[in-house]
């Protein structure tokens, strides 16, 4: 153990006693739990950040929109309201955060609500649009006064919560064993050609729990670059010298999909709010060429950046196998369930 860690260790204890003797309190029912009597789904993980949430509930929503009046749920980080709030026509990104704002963006037949206090967020959905059929909550998985009735853990490729620790010697935000509340393990980003072997290999150390089921999902990157007015084939868009803009949590893969020899790829911290400065080192960087970002910064950077110079790479989940099997599992859960146990 490097000294580091050896610095570390006590505070990690002590963090571990704290969300430890939380579980438990609400294991025990010291602490309550509520359920409610339509379908919910719980899109989370165990570390912090960066393991697809946003590209995985965009299929959940394209999945089951068609049949179901959907509602997304959310806290919006780093937005600057408070409390319940519901996205309407007149609604900023600042009010609700870049995620929230991009599902409301990009579709517009749904419900997006962000609220810190998922309960109380799901009342809210209930009382003003009772209309809705299915609630699906971003990034709740540690929110336990909910009892969702499906939950789903995502867990990165090369970044596994099984060999990971808790914070502040790693990126945990609970322990390792919280993995077993999951009904869904899904393992992200992982190389599209990822062979049956290497699977087969994560899935036994992911030692999966009876009833567990995980699968094993890519980032497909469309062909196509989009703003708001027009739309380029990649393939044009990538004959032309341009730059790179991100302020994801790790932005590497959409850095190495597009860049070449002579890019220049600008990163900035993750739910970044661009202020003025950056903009200017922006376009500065970018001499009149054009700037291509990810779709969760391009709600962030839209009205700052003139429309014909800047563009966003959308993204979506693909699944190496049996992607049928999970919109079966999905399709099945919501279809069939009144009440969460």
């Amino acid at each position: 153990m490097s000294f580091l860690l050896k610095l570390l260790f006590p505070f990690a204890l002590l963090y571990a006693f704290i969300t430890s003797f939380r579980t438990f309190l609400y294991k025990k029912g010291i602490l309550k739990r509520h359920r409610f009597n339509l379908p919910t789904i719980v899109v989370g993980n165990l570390s912090v950040g960066g393991t697809g949430k946003t590209p995985m509930v965009e299929y959940l929503i394209n999945l089951l929109r068609p049949k179901y009046a959907l509602a997304t749920l959310s806290r919006g980080y780093k937005r600057q309201s408070k409390g319940f709030v519901l996205a309407n026509k007149q609604t900023l990104m600042p009010e609700i955060g870049d995620e929230p704002f991009q599902y409301h963006h990009k579709f517009t037949d749904i419900v997006v609500a962000v609220d810190n206090k998922r309960v109380n967020g799901i009342q809210q959905i209930l009382k003003q649009k009772p209309s809705t059929q299915v609630v699906i909550l971003d990034d709740a998985y540690q929110h336990l006064a909910l009892k969702a009735g499906l939950y789903i853990l995502l867990t990165q490729y090369n970044d596994f919560f099984y060999d990971d620790y808790i914070l502040p010697c790693g990126k945990l935000r609970e322990l390792r064993s919280a993995y077993k509340r999951a009904d869904i393990i899904l393992v992200t980003k992982c190389p599209k050609d990822l062979s049956k072997e290497n699977q087969l290999d994560i899935t036994k150390k992911l030692n999966l729990q009876p009833g567990q089921l995980s699968f094993f999902t890519y980032i497909e990157f469309s062909k196509i670059a989009k703003n708001k007015t027009s739309s380029i084939s990649l393939d044009e868009f990538t004959a032309q010298d341009f730059i790179m803009v991100a302020g994801i949590a790790k932005p590497q893969s959409f850095f190495d999909h597009l860049k070449k020899p002579h890019t220049i790829c600008m990163s900035f911290k993750d739910h970044h709010n661009f202020t003025q400065k950056d903009i200017e080192q922006i376009l500065h960087q970018a001499n009149h060429k054009k700037i291509i970002t990810t779709e969760k910064d391009y709600v962030r950077l839209k009205d700052l950046i003139p429309c014909e110079q800047l563009y966003y790479l959308p993204i979506q989940s693909s699944f190496i196998a049996n992607g049928q099997d999970f919109d079966k599992t999905i399709l099945n859960y919501v279809g069939t369930s009144t009440t969460n146990g």
